[in-house]
């Protein structure tokens, strides 16, 4: 009865003895996750553009809201300024891009942007999260908090894009089944 209970007593232990080897500090666990992220809403922005048919590019759910088409114009505008900051490189030129352009257009631009900010993101680790980033209106911005506010606005703007989605009968890409 004794090994029995010793025996009882390893397979209990044996799980939370595996489980603390991986409990070692993560490397960068910050701009680990923005990369991750990064990725993530790339991936459900631009398929949420694409899902859309052209012709509600000039959906709006209310007259005071955006457009559809001026949504993705704002998501690439802001991840390009915010991204450029990263690697103080200049951003992909969109300024005549309108929301208005068309459906191909702004697919490209919203992509491009998460492009540009991918590679911008690789260049990150945690210590120069510190660094300067220059500025967001009147306040200095620190890299750390330029991520902050580009993953904000990826949430706020994923959101409200499958609200447009869902107005229009179409499933948003994040709440669709796995495959």
């Amino acid at each position: 009865m004794k090994g029995l209970g010793m025996l009882a007593l390893a397979a209990l232990l044996l799980p939370i003895a595996a489980g603390a080897q991986d409990s070692a500090p993560m490397p960068n666990p910050i701009t680990s996750m923005i990369k991750q992220q990064v990725v993530r809403y790339g991936h459900f922005q631009v398929a949420g553009a694409e899902a859309m048919p052209a012709d509600k590019y000039s959906f709006k759910p209310t007259p005071e809201v955006r457009t559809f088409g001026q949504l993705l114009l704002h998501v690439a505008q802001f991840n390009n300024m915010i991204c450029s900051r990263f690697t103080n490189t200049a951003a992909p030129d969109i300024k005549d891009l309108k929301d208005t352009d068309g459906k191909d257009k702004l697919v490209a631009a919203v992509k491009d942007s998460f492009d540009f900010c991918t590679a911008a993101l690789n260049g990150l680790d945690d210590s120069t999260l510190g660094q300067p980033a220059g500025k967001l209106g009147p306040n200095n911005l620190s890299r750390g908090g330029a991520i902050l506010i580009l993953g904000e606005d990826w949430y706020d703007h994923y959101s409200a894009m499958a609200i447009y989605l869902r107005l229009n009968g179409i499933l948003p890409p994040s709440a669709q089944p796995a495959k």
